[in-house]
C-alpha cells in the first residue's frame, strides 16, 4: 500500500489555476465545432487524475483519455459522464462487456479484436463505442494493412448492433520536431485510410498535444489534450509554444538538517563527492523513491533565491544539497518552482538528466503529497 507522507515537508502544488489557463487558451485557438479532449492517463501525468479532470471539465474539455480501462472506471465512478476513451488496447473479453456497460470507449486497432469483441457483445446484447486505431507511422497499435482496413470496415457494418463508430483516430510521432518530412508521410497514410474508413465518425482525432500547437486540429473534429494541459511544452526547449505555457507543478521541501563540513569529508552512497574546502551541506527529506531519480544528482535547487547543486548521490528517501552559506533547519527549499528571480522547470531538470519534462512529472512517487492551490 502507498502511503503518502502528510507528515514531512515535502510537498507537490498543483494550480488549478495554470491548468484552466493552458486549457482556456488552447481552446481559444481550436475552430468552432472542435472539442478538445483532456488526457489525464497516469494520474494526469502525475498531477491526479480526478482533481485535474473536475478542473479540465469546468475549462471546457468535452471528453478524457486514458490509458488503461481501470482509469476509465475511476473517472466514471467519481461522477464523470462524458465521453472517455481509452487509448490502450483492452483485452476483448469480460472488459469489453463491462466497457460497453458503463459507455466507456475502446480502441479497435485490429480485426481480429473486432471479431473477438462482437462474439462477446453478442452474448449479452451489448453495443460499444469503439475508436479505429490508424497506425500511420508511430509503429505502436493500429490498422496498417489497406486490405485488413477494407475487412474490417464490412466487418463493423455488418454489425451495428454491437459496435458504434464513434471515432477515427492516429497518432503523430514527430508533430513537436521542425523536420516536417516523418509527420506529412503519417498525414498522407491517414488520408488514405481515412479514404477506406469513410467519414461518417462521430470523431475524427489526429490532434495530439504537439499537432495541435503547431499544426492546429489537423484534419480533426476533436484534439487530445495532454502534456499542454501541465504548462510543458512537448518539444521541450526546441520549439516555442503558440502562447505561453503555465506549469502546474511546483516542489518544495524545506532543509531538515544543517552541518559544516572541513575540506575532504565525502557525502553519500559511493563517496563520489569530497568537500573542496568548508561548505555547509543541507539535507532534504525527498529521494528517489519519491521518483525524485539519482541522475538528478548536480541539479541546482533553489533555496532564498539562489542556486544549491545536489552533491553525492541522491538516496531513497534523502538528498544532500550544498548551501551557499548557514541556513537554519526549516528553511523553504524549491525543486521546481520560482524562488525569488530563480525559476526551476521540468523541462530544465529533463535535460540534466537527458530525458522528456513529462515523464519527469508521471514518475513521482504516490507518498509525494499533491496539494491543490487556486492561484
Amino acid at each position: 500500500m502507498a502511503v503518502t507522507a502528510i507528515h514531512r515537508p515535502t510537498k507537490a502544488i498543483i494550480s488549478r489555476k495554470a491548468i484552466r489557463h493552458n486549457i482556456e487558451n488552447e481552446m481559444k485557438r481550436l475552430k468552432e465545432g472542435v472539442d478538445l479532449f483532456a488526457v489525464v492517463k497516469a494520474d494526469a501525468y502525475g498531477h491526479g487524475m480526478l482533481e485535474v479532470a473536475e478542473v479540465a471539465r469546468e475549462a471546457g474539455a468535452k471528453g478524457f483519455c486514458v490509458a488503461y480501462l481501470d482509469e476509465a472506471l475511476a473517472l466514471r465512478h467519481a461522477g464523470f459522464d462524458e465521453m472517455i476513451l481509452v487509448l490502450g488496447v483492452v483485452e476483448p473479453i469480460d472488459e469489453v462487456i463491462l466497457a460497453a456497460q458503463k459507455n466507456i470507449s475502446l480502441v479497435a486497432a485490429s480485426l481480429d479484436w473486432l471479431q473477438r469483441a462482437q462474439a462477446m457483445l453478442a452474448k449479452v446484447n451489448g453495443r460499444l463505442n469503439i475508436h479505429i486505431a490508424i497506425d500511420s507511422g508511430m509503429g505502436r497499435i493500429g490498422f496498417t494493412d489497406e486490405a485488413e482496413m477494407k475487412a474490417a470496415k464490412e466487418f463493423i457494418e455488418a454489425h451495428p448492433e454491437q459496435f458504434f463508430k464513434e471515432g477515427l483516430f492516429t497518432h503523430f510521432a514527430t508533430a513537436d520536431e521542425k523536420d516536417e518530412r516523418y509527420f506529412e508521410k503519417q498525414q498522407a497514410r491517414f488520408v488514405k485510410a481515412q479514404a477506406i474508413f469513410g467519414a461518417d465518425f462521430r470523431y475524427i482525432h489526429t490532434a495530439n498535444t504537439a499537432t495541435a500547437l503547431w499544426h492546429d486540429a489537423w484534419h480533426s473534429n476533436a484534439i487530445r489534450f495532454g502534456v499542454g494541459i501541465y504548462g510543458m511544452n512537448p518539444s521541450g526547449t526546441a520549439i516555442a509554444s503558440p502562447y505561453p505555457l503555465e506549469p502546474a507543478m511546483s516542489i518544495e521541501t524545506e532543509l531538515v538538517f544543517v552541518k559544516r563540513l572541513a575540506k575532504g569529508e565525502s557525502i553519500s552512497y559511493g563517496a563520489t563527492y569530497t568537500t573542496s574546502g568548508d561548505e555547509w551541506i543541507g539535507t532534504l527529506p525527498m529521494g528517489y523513491a519519491d521518483g525524485f531519480i539519482r541522475r538528478y544528482t548536480g541539479f541546482k535547487v533553489l533555496i532564498d533565491g539562489q542556486k544549491a547543486p545536489i552533491v553525492g548521490r541522491v538516496c531513497m528517501d534523502q538528498l544532500m544539497i550544498r548551501l551557499p552559506k548557514e541556513y537554519p533547519v526549516g528553511t523553504k527549499v524549491t525543486i521546481i518552482g520560482r524562488s525569488g528571480e530563480l525559476e526551476n522547470t521540468f523541462e530544465m531538470a529533463a535535460e540534466h538528466i537527458g530525458t522528456i519534462n513529462y515523464e519527469l512529472t508521471c514518475i513521482l512517487g504516490q507518498r509525494l503529497t499533491r496539494e491543490y492551490i487556486d492561484e
